[in-house]
């Protein structure tokens, strides 16, 4: 692996979506190894988010809170930051809230991501983007292979046809503005990163299992388990964190090389049902009960098989997940259980730890 704080020691990063759970734990990353970062999203949720637990502002040499379909703003605060990388977070990520929200749902994920790209474009100073989209853009038959990047985008539910759609629009943008053949004339590279089910530590999103059980547990009751047989490529969140970190320093020497999609997600055969990864965290949790209650005939649509091939990014650049799925949950459990140490405190021991792997 390259030595990631020399590439990132003192340079300039945007984090759009800082405030989430995914973005607090690459603020957390991004801070450990020595950049420079500039937060733009909505405000926490939640009192005992990631974000606030860990103390997100303190770790930011700005936080902007906004929203990224603000366009003029979001420009503003990129272009006066000139920054070396973008790591683009910001989404209205949740399945069954996208059913609630549907046009606010596409407004941001795709606008959204056409305003980072937009403002890109009007970026003078060479600058790396990455654009984080999700496994739920392949449209899925659920016929139980796995997803190749050059596979066809599609999208049962809002939220996985705004991804979908998001990920033309990159690709659009690479082709008609950042096109590789004219680097030396806009020095900018983008790469769309496509990461499967991701757990850990100081996530509590509602509607995702691992906050759902955790949740339960604290009310001593049993998590009720909507889909116990649905599959899902599950990772550690340090896992994608550290492909994006990968792709952006391999990026930084080759900035022509990468300007595609890439799957990120554990090996095929590391894939585990909900009822599994329930039953697996409670063990690590040392307490815990699940049930499955009568199926709803008004639930939403949620696909229940979700494979994702991640043969690309290990030939590219030699990026292969460090832990097992069964490591990701007893690292998540261990996570919650801690009430020893703060909770920067746990995410970088982890950080750590993966690094030492």
């Amino acid at each position: 692996m390259q030595d990631l704080r020399q590439v990132f020691k003192g340079k300039k990063v945007f984090l759009t979506g800082h405030t989430g759970f995914k973005g607090a734990w690459m603020l957390q990353l991004l801070h450990h190894l020595g950049a420079i970062v500039k937060g733009y999203s909505l405000a926490p949720e939640q009192d005992q988010d990631l974000y606030n637990q860990i103390n997100g502002e303190a770790l930011c040499y700005a936080s902007v809170i906004d929203d990224i379909r603000n366009a003029q703003v979001l420009q503003g605060e990129i272009i006066r930051f000139e920054p070396d990388f973008v790591f683009h977070f910001a989404a209205q990520a949740l399945v069954r809230k996208s059913y609630e929200i549907p046009v606010d749902t596409f407004s941001t994920n795709v606008m959204g991501t056409v305003h980072i790209l937009e403002a890109m474009r009007h970026l003078e100073n060479p600058c790396i983007g990455i654009i984080i989209t999700t496994d739920k853009v392949y449209e899925n038959n659920e016929k139980g292979l796995p997803f190749l990047e050059q596979d066809k985008l599609g999208g049962y539910d809002p939220y996985s046809a705004s991804k979908a759609a998001s990920e033309i629009a990159i690709s659009s943008y690479i082709n008609s503005f950042f096109n590789p053949a004219d680097y030396a004339v806009h020095q900018k590279s983008i790469v769309s990163m496509r990461a499967g089910n991701v757990i850990g530590g100081g996530d509590y999103s509602i509607d995702r299992i691992i906050p759902d059980i955790v949740r339960a547990i604290q009310q001593d009751v049993p998590v009720q388990l909507r889909n116990p047989q649905s599959v899902r490529p599950w990772q550690h969140v340090i896992e994608p964190l550290y492909a994006y970190l990968q792709m952006a320093a391999h990026l930084q020497e080759q900035p022509t090389q990468y300007a595609t999609a890439y799957n990120i997600g554990p090996e095929a055969a590391d894939v585990l049902d909900v009822k599994t990864v329930t039953e697996q965290f409670i063990q690590a949790f040392g307490r815990g009960q699940y049930e499955t209650p009568a199926q709803n005939g008004a639930a939403v649509h949620e696909a229940k098989l979700l494979l994702l091939d991640n043969t690309r990014i290990k030939e590219d650049i030699g990026f292969r997940p460090k832990l097992n799925a069964h490591q990701a949950i007893q690292w998540t459990a261990e996570w919650y259980a801690d009430k020893e140490r703060t909770a920067a405190e746990k995410c970088c021991a982890q950080l750590e730890a993966y690094m030492a792997l």
